[in-house]
């Protein structure tokens, strides 16, 4: 018989393989290999990670997105923003401003839509799904005032490779600007006590307000950074396709709360990690690749979406109905 420090050693372990980000990784396991079969010049490491252009943009901005729903708000303005972010910078380099400086304009308009956002939900005390939701329409409608039906062609060579370049190793700099901010919102959320105060705030806002935590302050942050990571999502997006347009990100809104929530964040706040987030966002975006593969039209692929996020809206409420009735029976029993 096993004594009790081989127990405790053996727990974690056993503990992890309970855990949903555990699931989620063997799902992104099995999405490699119906890829590899799919296409078997995936074996090859620089193509695994040419596939990471086509949803990097997107995975950027899942993680400032869980730590918003986590803290109990959602944003679904944000691929307005980015849309918005990029018009404008489009809009202030035609205007002769150089690229470097109208990236940095780019950036400050998602920075202030997003914390307009926050202004909006912490003051008023309106639904954030509700201000969002008007907001998406009001800042794509900004970027079709400005531009029309047109587009900001002739960027910058230099400004194309933000977007599509690689580093000296065959890593996409998108990518690599993925990692890196995925790294310093998980020690953000899971290794200071903003974070913590993250979760206190998302689990019971009341009890968090009257234990003396600043709740408006804390989601107006996580607004403001949120439009922040939005433009810069905006901006990568612009520069790989190498033009300004009021009509890109379309429907990435869902794709990244999708991405979230397949991730292990609870929809209403309080629980969720980077990680899974992470694994979640790889996982999405293979079976993207995968599908595109086979020449699936982009309207099944936004079907197949939309199913996953009525899944993973499911999967939260059956599980604790099951854990309800396995406990109802122990206790009868």
């Amino acid at each position: 018989m096993p004594n009790e420090r081989e127990k405790k050693k053996r727990l974690p372990l056993a503990d992890m393989l309970k855990t949903w980000e555990f699931t989620i990784f063997m799902l992104l396991i099995a999405v490699f290999v119906i890829n590899l079969i799919l296409s078997p010049d995936l074996f090859r490491v620089a193509n695994l990670f040419d596939a990471t252009l086509t949803f990097t943009e997107k995975s950027i901005l899942t993680l400032p997105m869980a730590l918003l729903i986590i803290s109990g708000v959602i944003d679904i303005s944000v691929a307005s923003i980015s849309a918005m972010s990029g018009v404008i910078l489009g809009v202030c380099y035609k205007a002769g401003m150089a690229i470097g400086y109208a990236t940095v304009i780019g950036l400050a308009v998602g920075l202030s839509a997003g914390l307009l956002n926050g202004v909006i939900i912490t003051r008023l005390k309106i639904p954030s799904i509700v201000v969002t939701l008007a907001m998406m329409l009001f800042y794509r409608g900004v970027g079709y005032i400005l531009l029309g039906d047109t587009a900001v062609r002739d960027l910058p060579q230099r400004f194309g490779l933000l977007g599509g370049a690689y580093s000296s190793t065959f890593i996409p700099i998108q990518f690599m600007i993925f990692i890196l901010l995925a790294v310093i919102f998980g020690f953000l959320l899971h290794r200071t006590r903003f974070g913590r105060l993250i979760y206190i705030v998302g689990n019971n806002e009341n009890t968090a307000r009257y234990s003396g935590v600043r709740v408006d302050r804390i989601r107006l942050i996580l607004c403001g950074v949120t439009g922040l990571i939005a433009g810069l999502s905006g901006i990568l997006l612009t520069s790989r396709i190498g033009s300004a347009r009021p009509d890109i990100a379309q429907g990435n809104e869902m794709a990244v709360i999708t991405i979230c929530l397949l991730g292990g964040v609870y929809i209403f706040g309080g629980k969720g990690s980077i990680i899974g987030v992470v694994i979640a966002a790889l996982m999405i975006g293979y079976v993207h690749y995968g599908l595109s593969i086979l020449n699936v039209q982009e309207q099944v692929i936004r079907i197949f979406t939309g199913g996953l996020l009525i899944i993973a809206l499911l999967i939260p409420t059956i599980a604790s109905r099951f854990r309800a009735s396995v406990k109802h029976r122990r206790g009868g029993s």
